[in-house]
């Protein structure tokens, strides 16, 4: 009896010691990292890519994301401990630093570098200038977020006022902004994809310009986090930007069919050809960042954005706002 209990007692803590060794420190559980995007877009697609390919299981972190609609909604998630991580304009860590957060939003992974909006006519045109929105009735989006901004920015880069040139719609909802341009509201929208190839597909619009392409290189989407959660979690949000690297490379390396093929899942009602094509478009302009690091021109071009806009009460340091440890690591140990 009693070499059977001994032998029941060895199997015992041979099983812990297993349990243990798996945790990793972690008590046994595996991290989860709950992200908040700003919309869902195929602008977004190497996020789609990491959670499609394993890429954050591979690295040991569970990865819930949810839809928060505006950067505001996004943020205040994220103020609140709602969401663990944005992935929003790094202009939103930029107004709560303004207001003296005592616990900064950190920018520690860019997903795209330029903008992710094109500009769409309800009629089609072969000839487009950018003089054609003068007197014209605009769908922008809302005051103080990137698109706007980078919108009026490219405007007035064209010599186009943009509150006195046109009419600007500004006061409609942006989950709802395609809807009322599609019931009618406007002659040109501003839309990201696949909204935009969509609205092509069905005969209610034609993309004429990208603002992308007319802003220039700025950190448009970023992943940020509140300081107190990195200081917490420096592990996990090295794990996470790795995850980020290696789905921007996959994208690099593999077609926009691929590409599709692999974030369809997220787009259900979207259609694989209007998906490829949304894809191709973002790669075209290179939207899609290949590193995770902001660098200090692209941070330089979005506060001239925002001084521009008004929406800038002083020049913020890039080394105040991000942090580029996380992705530097990451890139060297891809290299």
């Amino acid at each position: 009896m009693l070499k059977r209990y001994a032998a029941l007692l060895l199997a015992v803590l041979v099983s812990l010691s297993l349990t243990l060794s798996g945790c990793g420190g972690t008590g046994g559980k595996i991290p989860t990292v709950k992200i908040g995007e700003v919309t869902r877009s195929v602008f977004y697609a190497p996020q789609y890519v990491a959670l499609a390919k394993g890429f954050f299981k591979d690295e040991g972190l569970n990865v819930e994301l949810q839809t928060t609609p505006g950067g505001d909604k996004t943020m205040t998630a994220l103020l609140s401990g709602a969401i663990d991580v944005a992935l929003v304009g790094a202009e939103t860590s930029i107004y709560v630093y303004q207001q003296g957060s005592d616990d900064p939003v950190i920018n520690f992974a860019q997903l795209t570098q330029t903008d992710g909006t094109f500009l769409v006519s309800r009629d089609e045109m072969t000839d487009f200038d950018w003089s054609k929105l003068k007197g014209s009735v605009f769908l922008g989006q809302r005051k103080g977020g990137m698109p706007q901004m980078a919108g009026e920015f490219t405007l007035k880069k064209h010599n186009i006022d943009p509150h006195q040139d046109l009419e600007l719609i500004q006061n409609i909802e942006f989950a709802n902004i395609a809807a009322a341009f599609a019931s009618g509201t406007g002659q040109y929208v501003q839309l990201f994809e696949p909204q935009a190839s969509i609205f092509e597909a069905e005969g209610k619009g034609h993309v004429v310009a990208s603002f992308g392409t007319e802003s220039g290189k700025l950190p448009y989407t970023v992943f940020m986090t509140k300081q107190s959660y990195i200081k917490k979690n420096q592990k996990v949000v090295q794990k996470f930007t790795n995850a980020i690297h290696k789905a921007q490379l996959w994208i690099k390396e593999h077609s926009p069919e691929e590409t599709a093929t692999t974030i369809s899942p997220f787009f259900k009602d979207s259609d694989q050809a209007i998906l490829a094509s949304a894809v191709k478009r973002y790669l075209e302009q290179g939207s899609y960042a290949e590193s995770p690091a902001l660098t200090d021109s692209a941070w330089n071009n979005l506060l001239d954005i925002m001084e521009s806009a008004g929406e800038l009460k002083e020049r913020v340091p890039a080394e105040k706002l991000v942090d580029n440890t996380f992705a530097d690591s990451a890139v060297s140990s891809d290299k």
